[in-house]
């Protein structure tokens, strides 16, 4: 009997394109099931979830994770874990399996809300300052008496310290043309500036001399910075904000700003105010209230009305995104981009 040369081609040809590499079988057979699946998670749930072995390749470790961040107690096929103090927004679990020198992973995902309405709070302007109309503010720190800000913007980005009292900038650190500098906050005696594409972030000391830098990977961009005088805080231009070690800089893990009706996106220029993060939403005229360990909006100033002050306000550049507040005289200044005007205000329920 003889082969036809053509069909032996045909034959050949599905064979191959139906044959997998044990690698890309291994890395499609697990996924997660939850085992409890239900539309609204209370506070009182207990999520379960179940590693599957589709086709009983077997299973030799695993490491399990909520929002980046490592479970620790955990490595069976079965997982669950209580939601009462956990974080809302997408909560996201994942599984990193290994196998015979082999790892993947997998992962499932839950959605909660709070039932809690956030407090709507207005603002009266207690004293106006001058600002710098060139300063396309990203960041604005107190440190002493000292006022740091971040600028941003291609081949104009730099770090500065600022006189409160007249706008004009007394220390200017520049950024090289291609970086687009972001958030900033100081910890411990060093600067931390943001930037916002490129992944990278630069440390100085507090005369503006710079002294290393880091790198994000897990976190989508730079946006905003702050820090609760131990850790790191950082928005990505996302719902998240991510919690970094300042030493090490590694992204330990995020929450999602949520409020009752919605997860909250483009968090911007951060602020830590006595245990709660501040967070103005890019292109908006609102504050949130945050807070840090379950993501829940528990206020929000509206400061619509102070745009009424700013004549060269524009909702598409020139916008809300400054944030800073000084502990030694329980002062609350707020600016925006290009604003010739920064505002110390007082939150008014």
């Amino acid at each position: 009997m003889k082969w036809n040369y053509s069909v032996y081609l045909i034959v050949a040809a599905l064979s191959l394109s139906g044959c997998k590499t044990d690698i890309e079988t291994f890395k499609e057979n697990y996924k997660l099931e939850i085992t409890n699946s239900k539309l609204n998670w209370s506070e009182e749930d207990t999520v379960q979830i179940s590693l599957i072995d589709d086709t009983s390749i077997g299973i030799d470790s695993v490491i399990w994770y909520q929002n980046e961040t490592r479970i620790d107690g955990t490595g069976g096929i079965t997982f669950s874990r209580k939601l009462i103090n956990q974080p809302y927004g997408n909560l996201t679990f994942k599984a990193i399996i290994y196998r015979n020198g082999m790892n993947t992973s997998a992962a499932t995902k839950i959605k909660r809300l709070p039932t809690q309405k956030a407090k709507i709070y207005s603002y009266r302007i207690v004293n106006t300052y001058v600002h710098d109309t060139t300063s396309y503010t990203q960041g604005l720190e107190f440190y002493g008496d000292s006022l740091y800000e971040s600028t941003g913007q291609f081949r104009e980005s730099d770090i500065r310290i600022t006189d409160v009292e007249n706008g004009e900038p007394y220390k200017i650190a520049s950024l090289p043309d291609s970086q687009f500098a972001e958030g900033m906050t100081i910890l411990n005696g060093k600067v931390y500036q943001l930037t916002w594409q490129s992944k990278i972030g630069y440390v100085y000391d507090l005369g503006l001399h710079k002294i290393d830098d880091f790198t994000y990977n897990k976190s989508k961009e730079g946006w905003g910075l702050t820090n609760d005088g131990t850790y790191l805080y950082k928005s990505d231009g996302s719902s998240k904000i991510w919690k970094i070690d300042p030493v090490t800089y590694e992204e330990l893990g995020y929450i999602e700003v949520v409020s009752n009706d919605r997860i909250v996106s483009k968090i911007n220029e951060l602020e830590w105010i006595d245990g709660k993060i501040y967070a103005n939403v890019y292109t908006t005229n609102l504050i949130m209230i945050i807070n840090p360990i379950s993501g829940v909006v528990e206020g929000a100033i509206n400061l619509n009305s102070i745009t009424d002050e700013i004549p060269n306000y524009s909702e598409k550049d020139n916008v809300l995104n400054g944030i800073a507040y000084d502990r030694k005289k329980d002062r609350l200044f707020i600016t925006g981009k290009r604003w010739p005007k920064m505002f110390e205000i007082e939150i008014v329920k």
